[in-house]
């Protein structure tokens, strides 16, 4: 409202701003977009803790982009040795560490933001599980979602590969191979995926220009979709009760209020204390533990040499514990088939939520205890199953013989799809307390 005023006083004065003002309002829509997705946006009044993590998303996509670009400056795509025996790529890496102004603390930046990009994105996840931003009639933002979120897998997968690292290149190896287990047409995929029979300069060179160029785009274009279906639309909030339903005479949602200044204002908050976290770890604990960079990958890519152990990052580790869960042949197709379509699977069925969920309300707050039970065995499976992604396949837990991580991994893979899958039927069933007609504040 503030802002309003400020841009009508700067408008009618005659000053030499009021008229730029106007000169820029005449040609682009800059006052009605400030607007209708800040100033006179009207976002519920009960907003919690849980939505921080939108806005932390969008910043961290911006951190990516940045430090992204200036990497790319002194990066060299290159899988050929250099006069030193060393692969080119992997040089550059060390290049931009060791010689380029404040490369080292770029490069952290970019690879602590990728695995802060997954932590925000699945806590925004889980928020909208909570409190049923899923529901109608947000259908389609949760789809947006959705793809954004494959859209940033696709994006980490690619540019894992650009260090050129061991884990880098087996990973690698490992994931591109799954294409061939696609009946038919599964060995000329991986192919064409590669560019080659092999991982090496070509698989580079694409990923490399998918990772900087057709990605983001792709990336950047959702995010645009996501935040204007969810300003048409309208938040949701703690209570999943739509604010448009009561308006006052000027047509303001009697529980809404602007979301700028007080919700940018709130964002500043979270940004603050993100920005602590984050750059305490970039500058005291980027590897993470071997979480975000590990061990292997601080050495050259070897063909001839494979790691004891090949794991993705941790962002993608329950779904690879369902790819290895699966150890049976069905319908003559193999186990490796059935592994990725049960990876495959696990981010495709959280698409169909909208669908599946049949209760009369949508937050946790007026959900049965059905619902609070098993959505608190779901998120335990995810977290086991990302564990077991981290280890072995011949783990056990605690050591113990017969706790084998395997079955452990087909039990949390079968109850993970089980959820989702008999949803429409216990989401009937489950007893439920009726919405309020206004928000409440708890």
């Amino acid at each position: 409202m503030m802002a309003n005023v400020v841009y009508e006083k700067y408008k009618s004065d005659g000053s030499f701003l009021g008229n730029l003002l106007e000169w820029v309002d005449a040609r682009f829509p800059a006052t009605s977009l400030w607007r209708a997705h800040l100033s006179e946006y009207y976002a519920p009044k009960n907003f919690n803790f849980w939505y921080y993590f939108g806005s932390l998303a969008l910043l961290v996509l911006v951190i990516q982009i940045v430090t992204g670009i200036f990497l790319a400056m002194n990066y060299k795509p290159d899988a050929s040795l250099n006069a030193y025996g060393v692969p080119v790529a992997f040089a550059s890496v060390s290049y931009i560490m060791n010689d380029v102004s404040f490369g080292w603390l770029i490069r952290y930046m970019h690879s602590t933001g990728a695995s802060a990009f997954f932590i925000v994105v699945y806590m925004h996840m889980f928020r909208g599980m909570l409190y049923g931003s899923y529901r109608k009639p947000r259908e389609l933002i949760w789809i947006f979602g959705i793809m954004i979120f494959l859209c940033l897998m696709a994006e980490a997968f690619m540019g894992y590969l650009l260090p050129w690292g061991q884990m880098s290149y087996w990973g690698a190896q490992v994931i591109v191979n799954l294409f061939s287990a696609i009946p038919l047409i599964g060995d000329p995929l991986s192919v064409w995926v590669r560019g080659d029979f092999v991982i090496g300069d070509s698989t580079l060179n694409r990923f490399f220009a998918l990772h900087i160029v057709a990605v983001p785009m792709v990336l950047i274009g959702l995010v645009v979709a996501h935040l204007l279906a969810l300003h048409e639309i309208g938040s949701n909030n703690p209570d999943g009760v739509e604010i448009k339903k009561l308006k006052d005479g000027k047509g303001v949602p009697l529980d809404g209020i602007p979301f700028h200044p007080y919700y940018t204002v709130k964002d500043i908050v979270g940004v603050a204390v993100f920005l602590m976290i984050f750059f305490g770890v970039v500058c005291f604990a980027p590897e993470g533990g071997g979480f975000f960079l590990e061990y292997n990958n601080f050495f050259q890519a070897d063909s001839m040499k494979t790691p004891p152990h090949i794991a993705p990052v941790w962002y993608f580790t329950p779904f690879y514990s369902m790819l290895r869960a699966m150890v049976w042949d069905f319908f003559w197709l193999d186990a490796k088939f059935w592994g990725v379509v049960a990876m495959g699977g696990g981010v495709v069925i959280l698409g169909l939520l909208p669908w599946l969920d049949r209760a009369p309300v949508k937050s946790i707050r007026y959900r049965g205890s059905i619902f609070k039970t098993l959505l608190v065995i779901f998120v335990i499976s995810f977290l086991i199953l990302g564990f077991l992604g981290t280890k072995g396949p011949e783990y056990t837990f605690f050591g113990v013989s017969w706790l084998p991580g395997t079955v452990i991994a087909q039990i949390f893979t079968v109850y993970y799809f089980l959820f989702f899958l008999t949803m429409p039927w216990w989401s009937r069933i489950d007893a439920c307390k009726p919405e309020p007609e206004r928000l409440t504040w708890k």
